[in-house]
């Protein structure tokens, strides 16, 4: 599907993976993207790809759990735009631990970059978005909000409160003519599948093997791609998804869909 964004700003979080491509799709759609990350490397390597395809994208250091750092970043847009059409919040760690063994410092700061940020970015881009009268929303989920593989509490639990906080936010936003929802991948190869992969690699198995089994656990028999997930990004937030809000979108080659027995 050809979507036109020429003319539009957007807000994008996350250097890496599905936020990196997901500004990109944009861009190459006609937007304009300010891209937030932390990692200075990735970040980097996110206005080279930029550069190197011709793509308006404006990429700044951002910790997008700290108020003051996201506070910065909202009064630099501020500076350029007086009004974003689009926010994506795709930045996110992966955490592995049980209620025994996660600890207050871990559970902390998982919920800070996975949950707060989607919170703080809205709260402080809300004036502009609600100034395009017509912006849109979208937050990065995961089917781990929805079932679960074991030891993976706090991020689990900053997915599921994703989907509330959505469902919140679109009932509360719709007078200012923002739509908000959320889309949850499968397993997409993403530096953070990847990082999962040699977490969970054992008895001799390679990240390249773990990934083969993630893909096996589909019904489809792959994972997914970041520009499977990009194209239902971009899709929720353009025109045609015009009477879509408080939705989640499942991009999982069928993973929930089956029963494990």
């Amino acid at each position: 599907m050809q979507i036109d964004f020429s003319g539009k700003f957007f807000a994008v979080t996350g250097t890496s993976g599905i936020g990196l491509e997901a500004a990109l799709y944009l861009a190459r759609s006609g937007a304009r993207v300010f891209l937030a990350g932390i990692d200075s490397a990735r970040n980097a390597e996110a206005s080279a790809m930029a550069k190197a395809e011709s793509l308006s994208v404006t990429v700044s250091k951002v910790d997008v759990s700290n108020t003051s750092s996201v506070t910065a970043w909202a009064e630099e847009i501020a500076g350029q735009t007086d009004s974003l059409h689009g926010l994506v919040n795709a930045a996110a760690i992966q955490t592995y631990g049980t209620v025994a063994t996660t600890t207050p410092e871990e559970w902390d700061h998982t919920i800070a970059v996975n949950l707060r940020s989607c919170y703080l970015t809205s709260h402080l881009l809300y004036p502009l978005l609600r100034a395009a009268k017509g912006a849109a929303i979208v937050h990065v989920s995961s089917v781990q909000g929805h079932a679960n593989q074991n030891a993976v509490l706090a991020y689990a639990t900053t997915k599921g409160a994703i989907y509330a906080l959505t469902r919140a936010m679109a009932v509360d936003c719709a007078a200012d003519k923002i739509r908000v929802n959320s889309v949850s991948p499968g397993s997409v190869r993403t530096p953070l599948l990847e990082f999962s992969a040699r977490e969970l690699a054992k008895d001799g198995k390679s990240m390249e093997d773990m990934i083969a089994e993630f893909g096996k656990s589909h019904p489809l028999g792959r994972v997914g791609t970041t520009d499977e997930t990009s194209a239902m990004i971009a899709y929720l937030c353009s025109a045609a998804a015009g009477f879509v809000t408080g939705a989640d979108m499942k991009i999982d080659g069928g993973l929930t869909a089956q029963l494990g027995v």
